[in-house]
């Protein structure tokens, strides 16, 4: 099977190209190829496949084998290999995910290789139903008491086609996320369990983030929770509506248009190519 290994921000995938490769198993594939030392060493894997509505699909598997439903830095990466691999041909391009259907706009170097990506994210879903969460259906998660652990956050949830748990802290760097991470992300508020975001507001236009990522654990950075995190910010008055968003690896520019529409800038980089034999 041959593969290549690409990651947005940090956040890294092993991509493999579904035109030309018959993947069976990819549950078992994304936990085979996202071990350390003895796999590839991933977040997850993620299939470029063909679509009948868009220009491609992607389907993204976590480092435990569960399929989200998207991925922001993943998408990104999906739109270069297609790009720089001759898949499409045009700067404008669609990509069908289980959030629905993104449209990204590629920004190519000296050499003709894409080397950013803006990604229009969709809208914002707000409501406990939509996230998913208990509770009353249409009612809004805004600066909401979490009991976790020994500690009372104060959560606002955001779903960007997966979900998202927000919280603001003081500072990051020191921050146990190993900790509640993964707690926030198995509390029984969350029938699909949940990624979290723990934020570090610098400026009312620059923010810094970690992300415990739902089924892969700490990541480097979290597309689609970036843009969680712009929404969130907006919405407790604590941030502009367009903001810098520092993350493990590397930076972000993010908008929450007025229109609606959550716009995500990043770089997609490719690493390297390779071939894997799985079993």
């Amino acid at each position: 099977m041959k593969f290549a290994k690409m990651h947005g921000a940090g956040n890294d995938y092993v991509y493999v190209n579904g035109f030309e490769e018959s993947i069976d198993d990819p549950v078992s594939l994304a936990v085979a190829v996202s071990r350390p030392h003895f796999g590839i060493g991933a977040d997850g894997l993620i299939l470029i496949l063909p679509s009948t509505v868009a220009d491609v699909r992607m389907r993204m598997f976590n480092a435990d084998g569960s399929e989200a439903e998207m991925c922001g830095n993943g998408i990104r990466c999906v739109a270069k290999y297609a790009f720089d691999h001759g898949l499409v041909d045009r700067a404008e391009i669609s990509v069908e995910t289980q959030a629905g259907i993104r449209t990204l706009r590629l920004f190519t170097n000296a050499s003709g290789k894409v080397e950013r990506v803006r990604v229009m994210m969709g809208n914002p879903r707000l409501t406990r139903a939509e996230i998913p969460m208990q509770g009353e259906a249409t009612a809004l998660v805004v600066n909401e008491e979490l009991a976790v652990l020994d500690r009372i956050f104060r959560i606002t949830c955001v779903s960007m086609g997966n979900p998202h748990c927000v919280l603001f802290v003081p500072t990051v760097a020191d921050f146990p996320v190993e900790k509640y991470g993964p707690a926030i992300e198995n509390h029984a508020l969350f029938p699909r369990r949940t990624n979290v975001e723990f934020v570090e507001i610098l400026s009312r236009n620059q923010v810094r983030q970690r992300t415990w990522e739902r089924g892969s654990g700490e990541t480097l950075a979290c597309g689609t929770g970036a843009c969680a995190v712009t929404v969130a910010g907006a919405l407790n008055g604590l941030t502009e509506r367009r903001i810098l968003n520092h993350l493990l690896g590397g930076d972000l520019e993010l908008e929450w248009a007025a229109s609606g529409e959550v716009y995500m800038t990043g770089p997609a980089v490719q690493v390297f190519e390779g071939d894997y034999s799985p079993g």
